[in-house]
């Protein structure tokens, strides 16, 4: 027996009479537009779309956060299909293996000059949504900003995307409502200071 059709959102007759049917549908078109003009950078490059985004995270974050478990929990794949992402990317010479100091049973994953060649070229990949943004008023910004980092926590505690270095699942974040304080910065945090990837993050342990 078929369903309900104005129960699925994606049914162009919900999203008449639901503007939370609506958003939703927005969303996911924004997301696949971020799909596809990842996949063009890629097709460009030779890569496919997680070795591109691979790339990206090793040159834009810290060494400690360069290894194969902490890779696939961050794009949410397992590690067997992070380790042949990176034998891909290591074959085509675009990174190395070196030993981590750390931890003498992992390696770090390194860039070679060729790969942050590659990050820097396809790390603007969404620059047409940039521009886009920039035009928006400061109010606006503020106001989409905080949405989308309370939806994005949201999704991380309903278990739906794991890797998280945002203010509000970090141990040194405090407070209620709309007063928030970083007990590390010793700042207040405001819409605009809030953060989504914060490199001194340290995950809650609730």
């Amino acid at each position: 027996m078929m369903g309900n059709l104005h129960t699925i959102p994606f049914n162009p007759d919900t999203q008449n009479t639901s503007n939370d049917a609506l958003i939703l549908a927005a969303l996911e078109r924004v997301g696949e537009s971020f799909r596809v003009m990842l996949w063009e950078q890629a097709k460009e490059n030779g890569l496919s779309p997680i070795q591109v985004q691979s790339l990206i995270f090793l040159h834009t974050h810290s060494a400690s956060k360069a290894t194969v478990t902490y890779l696939s929990k961050e794009f949410n794949v397992t590690k067997a299909t992070m380790s042949d992402v990176v034998k891909v990317l290591t074959e085509k010479k675009l990174v190395v293996r070196k030993d981590n100091p750390a931890d003498s049973r992992a390696q770090v994953l390194k860039l070679t000059a060729a790969g942050k060649k590659v990050a820097e070229t396809t790390g603007g990949f969404a620059n047409t949504l940039l521009q886009y943004i920039g035009q928006l008023g400061d109010a606006q910004k503020a106001g989409l900003k905080t949405i989308l980092l309370e939806l994005i926590y949201h999704l991380y505690q309903e278990n739906i995307i794991t890797m998280q270095r945002m203010c509000f699942s970090c141990t040194h974040f405090s407070g209620e409502g709309d007063q928030h304080f970083c007990n590390l910065l010793r700042l207040p945090l405001l819409p605009e200071t809030l953060r989504l990837d914060c490199p001194e993050h340290e995950l809650r342990k609730d």
